[in-house]
This record gives C-alpha cells, structure tokens and sequence, in this order.
C-alpha cells in the first residue's frame, strides 16, 4: 500500500472566468470537471487536466471570494508542471513572453530545466522538464502543440519552519523516501530543499520541502494553494484510512467524492494533505469526449441543480 505519486493540487482563485480563460487558453489544459466545491456550492471547483482527465494530471481550484494570499512558510509554495523537454521550455517561454505572463528564465533546478511562472492572481507555477519519461495524453482541441503540452503535475514545494516534525510524517506515516537535497534562495536567505519521493519517483511522485525559518506563516487567499493529493491503488484505500487511525493521526475519515475517495490529514506545519483513489474517474458521469462542457453534480447533490446553478457565475 505505497503512494505512487502526485493525484492532484487545488487552489484558490478569486475570478473563475479569468482562471477558467488563462488554463485553458494560455496554458492549454482541458477543463474536464465543472463542479462545486462539495463542502460550500456556492463556489466552482474546477480541474484541468491532461487529454484523458488522467490521475496526476490534475490541478484544481475553488473559487472564492477572497483577497489575494500573503506568501510566508507553513504553505505549498510552487507546482511543478511537467513538459518534454528543454526544447519545449524555451517554446513556452516565447508564448508567455509574448501572452505578457509573468515569468523568469530557465534555470536548471534539482537537475531539472525549470521555468517559474505565475498565473494572473500570482498562483506560482514551474513548468519543470520531464525528460518525455511516460505516457503523455494530449488534448486534441488544445491551442499548445501536442508536443509542447503539459503532461501532468510536477514536483510540489512546500515551505517550512523546521525540518524535523514534517519529515516524520512523510517518512513514518506516508513512508515517502527522503532522496537529496539542494540549496534555492529564497525571501528568508539560502535554505536547503529536502526531495521525497513516492512509488516509482521522478518528477510525477515528488515532494519538495523547503526550509525557511525566518518567514512569518502565509496567510490563505486567492493565488495560494489549499491542499495537495497523493494518488493511491483503489483497493489500497481502507487500508490506508486504517493506518492513519492505528498511527493516531488526526483525519477527516472515509470521505467520498463521486469522482474519487478521499482522506484529509494536516502535517505538522498546518500543510492539508490529501490520500485519493485513481478511480473511478471524471468519465463515471459524462462522457469522455464532452468532460467538462456541463455542470457536474454528484449524485447526492442533483436534487439541489436549480439552487447550485442559480448562484453561480457562467464562465
């Protein structure tokens, strides 16, 4: 019962046509699930994701009201987006050059060509070289070059105080491997980066922890980052809500999403993580070819349609 990798990351936007537009448009990523948040249906949840709506392809947003975060520690800090190859980087870096993104040079990060970017409300993104390891599923009607998309979810960042507190929970209770270290600059001065993998490794299954003590701690808002999901086996998925009851840590419990089962636990830091299920998928309530085109509801809030629809924004 290993974590295999990266499931998917949701954010926070303030403006869901203006998100809806700069992911779909600009980076090129199909928006396979328009949804609610479960939790507050008066905001969209919305995912975008590779040609297939894979696993790990994923990344999210609720939308909600809000004013824009204050960056500090005890937060995820950046989301790695991977690509094939430098080629594809140096084409990126033209196009959001000439899109007016916000945008740095590429750097090579952890042995990786990396490029950092953010999206309009400051959400920090690293479109980060992946080498074309692995499968990719490129969306048809996407305005990037099938060879220039992006392929899924990248390394996550964290940033903490200290070390050691998070460290014991990604190796004991989620038994991710602790692989290297590197030093990045940062707002506080140099700290030292701590790499854990998942599964297989590489840059679909890593966590990147960041040491800054001198930060005060974020504050959440539009442009920040909720929670980070890691992908587990379906038939792995009692097993798991078991270990984190056997290891006492504190857990939502069994919650089900209709799209996947889900388990929410904080790390010491604050930082939300989530374990969720790869199936059964964005497909179990519409068809392939049209994800994304309708609201989606599941089952248990159908009933509700009129309401949910009546306080929403179209995109």
């Amino acid at each position: 019962m290993t974590l295999t990798g990266l499931h998917h990351l949701t954010a926070v936007t303030a403006d869901a046509r203006r998100n809806h537009a700069f992911y779909t448009e600009t980076l090129g990523l199909r928006l396979v699930k328009k949804t609610v948040n479960q939790d507050d249906v008066s905001a969209y949840h919305l995912f975008y994701a590779d040609g297939l709506a894979s696993p790990g392809s994923d990344i999210t947003f609720f939308d909600w009201p809000v004013g824009r975060e204050r960056r500090g520690t005890r937060s995820i800090v950046r989301t790695g987006l991977r690509v094939a190859g430098e080629t594809s980087l140096v084409w990126w870096r033209d196009r959001l050059a000439a899109a007016g993104v916000v945008h740095g040079d590429i750097v090579l990060r952890d042995g990786r060509a990396t490029l950092d970017i953010e999206d309009p409300e400051g959400q920090r993104l690293a479109l980060v070289d992946d080498g074309g390891v692995g499968d990719a599923h490129p969306w048809a009607d996407s305005p990037v070059p099938a060879e220039h998309q992006i392929r899924g979810l990248g390394p996550v960042t964290l940033s903490v105080p200290e070390l050691a507190p998070t460290d014991a929970v990604l190796t004991a209770v989620t038994e991710m491997r602790r692989e290297r270290d590197y030093a990045t600059p940062g707002r506080g001065g140099e700290s030292r980066t701590h790499v854990y993998a998942m599964g297989a490794g590489g840059p679909a299954a890593e966590l990147h922890v960041a040491v800054e003590p001198g930060l005060p701690a974020a504050q959440p808002g539009a442009g920040g980052v909720h929670h980070v999901a890691f992908r587990v086996a379906d038939g792995d998925y009692q097993a798991w809500v078991e270990r984190l009851r056997r290891l006492r840590v504190p857990s939502s419990g069994p919650v089900d999403r209709f799209y996947f089962r889900s388990l929410y636990f904080r790390e010491p830091s604050g930082i939300l993580f989530e374990i969720a299920t790869d199936g059964p998928g964005f497909a179990v309530d519409e068809p392939l070819d049209r994800l994304g085109r309708g609201l989606s509801l599941p089952p248990f809030l159908e009933g509700r349609r009129r309401e949910i629809e009546a306080g929403l924004t179209p995109l």
